[in-house]
């Protein structure tokens, strides 16, 4: 049987959930270092600003994608940013077009699938909640760098 997701969570409320995770990451964007944003990493991970270029790849151009329903390859990194204040800059235009895209879905698209990035067939919904699950995976990993530099991350419920 086919429920939709507004019978456990509102389109509203979900995106302000997400957007509660981007604020979150945004703070941690802030809290590196320059250089360190850069270069920093532990046993060979991605460093935060290599994640953040993974972020800004998927958040927003999947969600256009979705709602174009226009299937388009995963491209990370096309545009190359030296500097933090550049990420900055591009998570809050990011951040301006998902709440513009979302209000383009209906309640009835959270369940229709999509092939996401031409490789990921779910529905819609799912694929929302992968975009934060990434972010969040990727957040800690920036905990775990701002801990070992001695930095005090912001606190994960400070959304």
């Amino acid at each position: 049987m086919k429920t939709l997701a507004a019978q456990v969570i509102t389109p509203e409320d979900l995106l302000k959930h997400w957007q509660g995770h981007r604020t979150l990451t945004r703070h941690v964007i802030e809290s590196f270092p320059e250089k360190d944003f850069f270069e920093f990493s532990i046993g060979g991970m991605r460093t935060f600003s290599q994640l953040a270029d993974e972020l800004l790849a998927i958040a927003a151009p999947a969600l256009k994608s979705i709602v174009e329903r226009e299937s388009q390859p995963f491209k990370e990194g096309e545009e190359k940013l030296i500097f933090k204040a550049q990420y900055l800059e591009k998570w809050d235009e990011s951040t301006a077009e998902i709440n513009q895209n979302w209000e383009k879905l209906t309640i009835e698209d959270f369940n229709e699938t999509f092939n996401l990035f031409g490789q990921y067939e779910f529905p819609i919904v799912q694929n929302i909640l992968y975009f934060i699950d990434n972010e969040v995976h990727h957040r800690g990993q920036g905990y775990v760098y701002l801990r070992a530099l001695g930095i005090e991350p912001p606190f994960f419920w400070e959304r």
